[in-house]
């Protein structure tokens, strides 16, 4: 009987010394559970208010969870009377191991977050960056995926998009349509510009303020160049710039107006 008795006290004593401790613990946890959870919920109303993004929403709410649980669990393991300076030691090496391992990775991860969170682009604009051009279809948290005109899939890491030069098409309601067309030395100015203007004011998709320019920009090797500049909604730009110059091609060619093409004159001379 002698060795029961010495175990039962022991486990009394053990009892005595640690049950108020792990109680306290335990109920601190669940507490603390319940708050996080709270908080969370009004950390997830808060964003959806700003009309944060959805999938950023997400990560942040995610996140702040995590972090707060894994606050709790070791402030709990010290309540209890556990030792936490080594684990916490630990994770930090963990986490520094990792962070070198994925630096990329949490490269492209930041420069998503970035983008959410400052929108330079939004899905369904048209935008050249990292050398490649197309239709924004999905903004994620490592890569933005877009859709080139002849329905391709492009790839790009967040990384580099967030940190480098980048053309949005869509961010204003305008666009100005820059053109170029020659006729040949010789030609009648005064007539070309008045047909290219006769063109212009035949077209309601041109808009009337800005007003529409057409100047003289250049005596080139074989054309007198006009530049002609038109502002038109950004939806209308592609369906004008084909059908000017196809325009402009019939006009002048009814007109009699010549439009050069590059050309070499060779002169043979024969040697005595």
């Amino acid at each position: 009987m002698e060795n029961p008795e010495i175990l039962l006290t022991y486990l009394w004593e053990l009892a005595a010394s640690y049950g108020p401790k792990l109680a306290g613990a335990l109920v601190a946890l669940i507490i603390g559970w319940l708050i996080i959870r709270a908080l969370t919920g009004m950390l997830s109303g808060v964003l959806e208010k700003k009309e944060v993004d959805k999938s950023l929403r997400g990560f942040f709410t995610t996140l702040f969870n995590i972090t707060l649980k894994a606050l709790l669990v070791i402030s709990v393991a010290s309540m209890a009377g556990i030792q936490t300076t080594s684990f916490i030691a630990l994770i930090g090496a963990v986490g520094l191991a990792v962070g070198m391992a994925l630096s990329g990775t949490l490269q492209n991860f930041a420069g998503g977050v970035m983008i959410l969170l400052f929108r330079p682009f939004k899905a369904g604009d048209f935008i050249e960056a990292q050398g490649f051009s197309g239709t924004v279809n999905e903004i994620q948290i490592f890569n933005t995926i877009l859709k080139s005109p002849d329905n391709k899939t492009i790839i790009i890491p967040n990384g580099g998009l967030s940190t480098g030069s980048m053309i949005n098409y869509s961010t204003e309601p305008r666009r100005r349509v820059d053109m170029t067309f020659g006729i040949g030395y010789g030609e009648d100015i005064g007539k070309a510009r008045a047909l290219i203007n006769d063109l212009i004011a035949a077209d309601q998709r041109i808009l009337q303020d800005p007003e529409p320019v057409v100047l003289v920009s250049e005596l080139a090797d074989s054309s007198v160049n006009f530049a002609v500049r038109m502002w038109v909604e950004a939806a209308d730009y592609w369906n004008l710039y084909f059908d000017m110059n196809e325009r402009i091609y019939e006009t002048f060619n009814r007109e009699g107006i010549n439009i050069p093409f590059p050309q070499m004159d060779v002169h043979l001379h024969k040697a005595p």
